[in-house]
């Protein structure tokens, strides 16, 4: 059974940096396509970056030149960088990953989630 756990989250004054991390276990070789996406209440979930296998990334724009996904592929593990943190990057953040050959940030597209870890920015 595959599980992912994620970690690192807390709260920051703004413009301050927090590093996520989750945590992937149970599947057989390495996610094709790992991913990061946040909620708040009453909102969609909506993508934040995304990282495939071989290292090709993709941010949603309003984290561009802020946050940095990576990943560790001998640890299965996953990473989000977050500088510089604004208080609309509120929310709880969601690890998600998925096999196959295509990495989109929709969440219809993930087979496999975390249980979040809430990350807080005050003004």
């Amino acid at each position: 059974q595959v599980h992912l756990v994620e970690s690192g989250g807390g709260s920051v004054q703004a413009g301050g940096s927090l590093r996520l991390s989750c945590a992937a276990s149970g599947y057989s070789s390495s996610f094709y396509c790992m991913a990061w996406f946040r909620q708040t209440p009453g909102k969609e979930r909506e993508g934040v970056a995304y990282a495939t296998q071989y290292d090709t990334a993709n941010y949603a724009d309003s984290v561009k030149g802020r946050f940095t996904i990576s990943r560790d592929n001998a640890k299965n593990t996953l990473y989000l960088q977050m500088n510089s943190l604004k208080p609309e990057d509120t929310a709880m953040y969601y690890c998600a990953a998925k096999g196959g050959s295509r990495c989109q940030l929709s969440v219809a597209e993930f087979d496999y989630w975390g249980q979040g870890t809430q990350v807080t920015v005050s003004s």
